[in-house]
Order: C-alpha cells, then sequence, then structure tokens
C-alpha cells in the first residue's frame, strides 16, 4: 500500500465513521495538516468515492456538511482494508519468527 492509499484509508476509515467531521476534525482525527485533508477530499471526490451531502442540524438553522462514501468509496476502503490485513498478517508472521529465533538463541 503506497502512502496515499494509506492515507485515503485512513480517510475512508474516518468518514464513513464520522461523516459529519469537519476538515478540521478530519485532520486531528487522522493526523494529517489541514491543506492535506482538503487536498486528498478533493481528489477523493473528484475520483467519484466521497460525495458531500448537506443536512439541517437540528439545533440550528445552518446546513452543516457531511462528506458521504460512494458505493465505489466504500468499494475502495473495502479493497484498502484487505490489504492492509493482509499486510499486517505478513508483518506479524515476520516478527513472530523473528521472536522464535531470539528465544531459541537465548
Amino acid at each position: 500500500m503506497t502512502p496515499e492509499e494509506q492515507t485515503q484509508f485512513r480517510l475512508l476509515r474516518t468518514l464513513e465513521k464520522y461523516p459529519e467531521y469537519s476538515q478540521r476534525e478530519l485532520a486531528e482525527a487522522i493526523g494529517l495538516s489541514l491543506g492535506r485533508t482538503n487536498y486528498v477530499i478533493k481528489a477523493l471526490i473528484e475520483k467519484g468515492l466521497v460525495k458531500i451531502g448537506r443536512f439541517l442540524a437540528s439545533d440550528k438553522k445552518v446546513g452543516k456538511t457531511a462528506y458521504l462514501l460512494t458505493p465505489a468509496g466504500l468499494r475502495l476502503r473495502m479493497d484498502l482494508t484487505q490489504e492492509y490485513i493482509e499486510r499486517k498478517k505478513q508483518e506479524y508472521e515476520a516478527l513472530k519468527t523473528e521472536l522464535e529465533a531470539l528465544e531459541r538463541e537465548a
């Protein structure tokens, strides 16, 4: 998974859980700058993976923005999740093998 895919993965996961987050809240949640978060969101919108929805907040008359994953966005998130799981399993197996070798040496 490339660094860009990792960023998209973290953003898509967060958007799926918290579609009402502002870009500032998203940036804090995934550890990116606000500018980088804005750039990635725009790219995801251009690719048709995320769409912007508006809803009225119950306590305010002002509309609030929600970032919604499209069906294509959900598929990408699932594919990236599977790739992430596979990579972590491989890392786990490598670490387990290394620990077993160290234990035999001790």
